[in-house]
């Protein structure tokens, strides 16, 4: 009997890997789509800031105050 509860226990464990197995692949799937999404995001942000700061008069840098303050 002992070598059949050895190898049931390795049975049982070798479960229980393919579980976490497949619950950190499931984690890493979603985390990368999410880091996609962010980097779309940022790369769209990226975008409209080089736009908004293209239609800027040269004259005036974006963060000064008018001259009647």
């Amino acid at each position: 009997m002992e070598l059949e509860d050895r190898l049931i226990n390795l049975e049982s464990k070798l479960a229980h890997q393919e579980y976490l197995l497949d619950v950190l692949n499931q984690t890493v799937y979603e985390q990368q789509k999410k880091i996609d999404e962010l980097d779309k995001l940022c790369i769209a942000l990226a975008k409209r800031l080089s736009d908004v700061q293209s239609r800027q008069p040269d004259g005036l840098p974006a963060n000064e105050k008018p001259p009647h303050y």
